[in-house]
């Protein structure tokens, strides 16, 4: 009986490693071909909007994760707007790049699907240059969220991580958010440690 458990626990831990070297593989430019910066590209939720200084999601998670990522967010912008300025944010050489665009295509009507090829152009920008890119969801406003199915779907067509649902865990704690949009201090903080909990089996190839 104890052989078998024993037996058991190695063909568990050998399935364990292989599921996560299959799914590895599967993930485009990973290691990453290009250079040697951690780069967060997004709208207000990446800029930190909400919290003081230093409490953007990107500050903390770099600190969690010992790397240094530069903050390309940007307050009120669209999917759109993020899509103009990609020459130059690419001219950073991004080896790392964390893509969390749509809250504002949401709130100003934009279609779902204008935003989805959005991104997707996006994606492709960054994964030419050599990326790994992690793609970070935004819920709709509505009660089913409508955005999910794309956002995977998107992240499923052009082999990159994915991470569902930026405000998961924060949106509709009043303790953790500084008004109905945008994350505090706290809600950042919550932010960051999910996404450190995600990234961290990736770091050896990162």
């Amino acid at each position: 009986m104890k052989r078998l458990g024993w037996i058991l626990a190695v063909l568990a831990l050998g399935a364990a490693g292989y599921f996560f070297w299959f799914r590895a593989e599967h993930y485009v430019n990973l290691p990453p071909l290009a250079g040697r910066t951690w780069l967060a590209f997004g709208d207000s939720l990446t800029s930190g909007y909400g919290a003081s200084e230093g409490h953007d999601y990107p500050t903390l998670l770099g600190a969690k994760l010992g790397v240094k990522i530069i903050n390309q967010g940007r307050a009120g912008e669209t999917s759109q707007d993020g899509l103009a300025r990609i020459d130059q944010t690419i001219l950073l050489d991004p080896r790392v790049v964390l893509i969390c665009f749509g809250g504002n295509d949401t709130l100003q009507a934009i279609p779902r699907e204008q935003t989805i090829a959005n991104v997707g152009a996006m994606v492709d920008r960054f994964v030419a240059h050599g990326s790994f890119v992690v793609l970070i969801g935004i819920r709709s406003a509505s009660v089913r969220d409508k955005n999910e199915s794309l956002f995977k779907s998107l992240a499923r067509e052009k082999q990159i991580l994915y991470v569902p649902n930026f405000l998961k865990g924060v949106f509709g704690s009043p303790d953790l958010m500084s008004d109905y949009v945008h994350p505090n201090d706290a809600g950042y903080e919550f932010v960051a440690t999910r996404l450190e909990g995600i990234l961290q089996p990736f770091m050896p190839q990162l």
